[in-house]
């Protein structure tokens, strides 16, 4: 497959209908000349010479805490990469990630133990690290990582740290089943919270021309069945001025809206 030479991306977080406060959060970085550089909500670049990193999360925890937790998993994303630090082989890649991962675990769990108002807080993070042949992917919650292309079904890179997430990935329950599951939304590990032992997923693929990846929160996936977030994600947006994100959202929020709904896509071209 050729290499793709650039990536389009955009992303939004709403807190959804009912909600008052947003406790999710998202993050598009590019690091390039040894300089990491926050992207906005939306745009493209070449990806020559350069690496990118796409998250989302998802905080819990009372009063503002998960809010809180949420931008310690983010902000500290931007504190611990940096270009001299970047792997490029996969197994290195993904140690690094994990350890990444661990960082923002401790703090989490610090920040927790220090102040009464946050204790218990926690976090989910899905995070994609892009070079330039390669994709990277760690993923701890049930936040998810999407990979679409025309020519393939969907392709779930993560599965949710829920037994009923285990279940589905081992074709026990159907998706039907595993949405309408009463313990669906009973996570096993997150940052933080009662995690003691955090054991993230990861894996490393070779990208390719036309392939787009979408990064949610668990308020998208309530919202939207898969068969409608590969429609909503692969559907161009000629003379239109919403973003494919924005179009997930909304979508996700009119179905169901009673979560934080954020969703991050970028296509590669």
């Amino acid at each position: 497959m050729p290499t793709p030479h650039e990536v389009h991306w955009s992303a939004l977080s709403h807190t959804g209908k009912f909600r008052k406060d947003n406790e999710d959060a998202f993050l598009a970085l590019l690091i390039e000349d040894r300089q990491i550089h926050r992207l906005g909500k939306f745009g493209e670049a070449t990806i020559d010479g350069r690496e990118f990193i796409f998250a989302v999360s998802d905080g819990m925890g009372g009063a503002n805490a998960g809010e809180f937790a949420s931008r310690i998993a983010v902000e500290m994303l931007t504190r611990f990469t940096s270009t001299d630090s970047l792997p490029n082989e996969d197994n290195a890649c993904q140690e690094f990630l994990k350890n990444l991962f661990q960082h923002i675990h401790k703090e989490i769990l610090y920040q927790a133990n220090s102040y009464e108002e946050c204790k218990g807080m926690g976090a989910t993070l899905s995070l994609c690290l892009l070079q330039q042949e390669k994709l990277h992917f760690c993923h701890v919650g049930d936040s998810r990582i999407y990979r679409y292309s025309q020519a393939e079904e969907t392709d779930a890179l993560t599965h949710d740290d829920t037994h009923v997430g285990w279940l589905y990935k081992q074709g026990k329950l159907n998706e039907h089943q595993a949405r309408q599951h009463p313990r669906r939304c009973n996570l096993q590990q997150v940052l933080g919270g009662k995690t003691q032992f955090l054991t993230p997923q990861t894996g490393s693929l070779a990208t390719s021309q036309d392939e787009t990846y979408l990064l949610c929160t668990d308020g998208v996936v309530e919202g939207m069945a898969n068969r409608a977030l590969r429609r909503n994600t692969l559907k161009p947006n000629p003379g239109s001025e919403q973003t494919t994100a924005e179009r997930i959202v909304f979508e996700a929020i009119e179905q169901d809206g009673r979560d934080n709904t954020t969703a991050l896509v970028f296509r590669m071209k």
